[in-house]
């Protein structure tokens, strides 16, 4: 089969590899039909993770038809189409009884594997190990360009950025960053009843997009957006300020619009150390939340995708084929210039 191999900071290849194939009975094989990439897999390139070695197959996001089931799964058979998450689960140990398969013991004491510790979903095939308790039936009525965006960008806004940052109704709620992930917050946001959702990002495309997923307002990045929040909000700041960026610069922006009594959400993925202003902000009573995403709440995901409720599919603005993929990633790595939210792939 056909896969991306990572190669060590900043070399990959589209190249040939061995099938993927049931390994234990709890496994699936599952054929990749559509994925994307994430800002992970840019962070992987650049040699953030050093857990990702020479010979990894990228990718933790697909939907696909299984082609391969195990002794032990009871759950799914060949031939039915799947959502396969960023997240893989036991679900028995410990941390996936609690909710936070994020944190998986069974498979590493991290939940995020696929093209982390194991090969991952930008191939033709992939093994799904823990089929049963990780994988979810895409409904009928759902595409597949729309279940993509589950697997990961659309979880991840939700859980770490709304569900973490605790919007409630009512609330003023500022996201820096409207990449994809930032959008998804953004879009998210409306099911806990924000009453104005201002976006910050230096891309006045980005900030079009955010208009259309739901922002009431949206300011350019730069140094009167703290100033331009407060004016919004009678001086006082937002109830949840969400960082979707992963930049020092970011965080401190997210810091620099919470009022007091206030949550800031951190979605994005940090490589370097940050200093926040502690001296400011611990008489300030505000929260910090932070973390990798457990994806479990795809199943309520779902149904607000089949019902229309949740457009995920405006997420996807590119769309190329597996033997495009290295122009898909320039794309995707040069999103900005490019007008760039998520790209699709598919096999043909």
């Amino acid at each position: 089969m056909k896969a991306l191999v990572y190669h060590g900071p900043g070399q990959k290849a589209w190249e040939d590899v061995p099938d993927a194939t049931v390994v234990e009975p709890t496994d699936v094989v599952v054929r990749v039909d559509t994925t994307t990439i994430c800002g992970t897999d840019l962070h992987i390139l650049h040699g953030d993770v050093a857990a990702v070695t020479d010979g990894r197959i990228l990718g933790h996001e697909a939907v696909g038809t299984v082609t391969a089931v195990g002794d032990a799964v009871k759950g799914f058979g060949v031939g039915d189409r799947v959502l396969v998450p960023a997240i893989t689960k036991c679900g028995r140990c410990e941390y996936c009884q609690r909710g936070m398969p994020s944190h998986c013991q069974t498979v590493g004491g991290i939940g995020w594997i696929f093209g982390h510790l194991i090969d991952g979903t930008q191939a033709e095939l992939v093994r799904v190990p823990y089929a049963d308790t990780s994988l979810y039936a895409v409904p009928e009525n759902v595409t597949n360009e729309q279940a993509i965006f589950l697997a990961d960008s659309l979880p991840t806004g939700y859980e770490v950025g709304v569900l973490a940052g605790a919007v409630r109704p009512g609330d003023t709620v500022a996201v820096v960053g409207a990449g994809a992930v930032g959008l998804a917050a953004i879009l998210t946001t409306g099911l806990w009843g924000a009453a104005r959702v201002i976006a910050i990002d230096s891309n006045k495309f980005r900030l079009e997009k955010a208009l259309e997923f739901g922002a009431t307002d949206v300011f350019e990045a730069g140094q009167s957006a703290a100033s331009d929040v407060r004016a919004l909000t009678d001086g006082l700041g937002v109830d949840v300020a969400i960082e979707a960026v992963g930049y020092p610069e970011t965080l401190l922006t997210a810091a620099s619009l919470v009022r007091p009594g206030g949550t800031i959400a951190n979605i994005g993925v940090h490589g370097v150390p940050v200093e926040l202003p502690m001296q400011d902000m611990w008489i300030q009573n505000v929260k910090l939340t932070m973390g990798l995403v457990d994806t479990v709440s795809i199943p309520t995901l779902l149904k607000m995708v089949a019902s229309g409720r949740i457009p995920a599919e405006k997420m996807g603005t590119h769309s190329f084929t597996f033997d495009q993929m290295d122009e898909a990633y320039g794309v995707f790595g040069n999103a900005a210039a490019n007008a760039a939210l998520k790209v699709i792939i598919t096999p043909a």
